[in-house]
């Protein structure tokens, strides 16, 4: 038989970590047609997904073997597993040695996941995108994505914290950053959402809300293993925060349950910029 037509090959494996994400971009794959093969990381990944097969973090040679048997070569990460440390991942041996080649090039956590994609690649296996092959999970295209429209006072918020987003994503720091005619908080390792609860923490007793929240895609940024994502939670944080709106990139940035998020960002007076990178 050889090789199938890539575009007849419509395999793929989703390998899916903890909260909601995964559930949603194996509905949005199937939609569009491909035949998703489920494995759940142990202890990450929710038991309602109802997983093909669950592997630790560390057993990738299982996974692996069970890929080749199906004939899949196309692979998908996502759900969050925070930022894993070693004793986590007890790992079998192929892990292990995939491990300390990483480790021994290792600078931070993008270059780690860059590292997995270089080693499943040398094995044969293509990781994907999941934004790029279901464009239903980010915003399709620019503009405003909610009723409440940014103010004159905002546009100039917006532009500074694009501005911020591009300079410590050259420098590798973070993604997100709120902006209130000064930059507010910049999101290192503790992650979005720990952000936004310092945010809210400052300005509890602030009266009027004011500013914008940005999570932009990073220069160089791995869109298939670090995916920048907001969900409902983000929006309820944001207005908790007394800021007025949320900025993100077209295409790249999930919005996990679109029409929720939409929704609750015009119950809550939230406005939702997409712009093009």
């Amino acid at each position: 038989m050889g090789m199938k037509n890539k575009n007849t090959d419509k395999k793929i494996a989703l390998v899916a970590g903890a909260l909601d994400l995964p559930f949603f971009t194996r509905d949005a794959l199937r939609r569009a047609g491909w035949d998703v093969f489920i494995v759940g990381l142990k202890n990450f990944c929710d038991p309602r997904l109802e997983p093909d097969m669950v592997v630790r973090l560390g057993g990738a040679g299982r996974a692996i073997r069970e890929f080749r048997r199906r004939g899949i070569r196309r692979l998908v990460f996502v759900g969050s597993l925070g930022h894993p440390n070693l004793s986590d991942l007890r790992p079998d041996l192929w892990t292990f040695f995939t491990l300390l080649k990483i480790m021994k090039h290792q600078r931070g956590y993008d270059s780690m996941a860059v590292a997995l994609n270089t080693v499943l690649e040398k094995q044969g296996f293509e990781i994907v995108a999941a934004q790029d092959l279901a464009p239903e999970l980010a915003f399709e295209t620019a503009g405003v994505q909610t009723r409440a429209k940014p103010s004159a006072d905002d546009k100039k918020n917006i532009e500074r914290a694009i501005e911020v987003s591009h300079t410590i994503g050259i420098a590798d720091i973070g993604a997100s950053v709120v902006v209130d005619k000064q930059v507010i908080a910049v999101e290192a390792a503790e992650g979005t959402a720990k952000m936004l609860e310092r945010v809210v923490d400052m300005r509890a007793k602030k009266r009027k809300s004011s500013g914008v929240f940005a999570k932009m895609t990073k220069p160089g940024q791995d869109l298939r293993i670090d995916i920048p994502a907001i969900g409902v939670d983000t929006v309820n944080a944001v207005a908790s925060a007394k800021l007025r709106g949320i900025v993100v990139n077209t295409k790249t940035c999930f919005v996990v349950n679109k029409p929720a998020v939409i929704k609750r960002a015009n119950e809550l007076g939230i406005f939702i910029l997409a712009l093009d990178e």
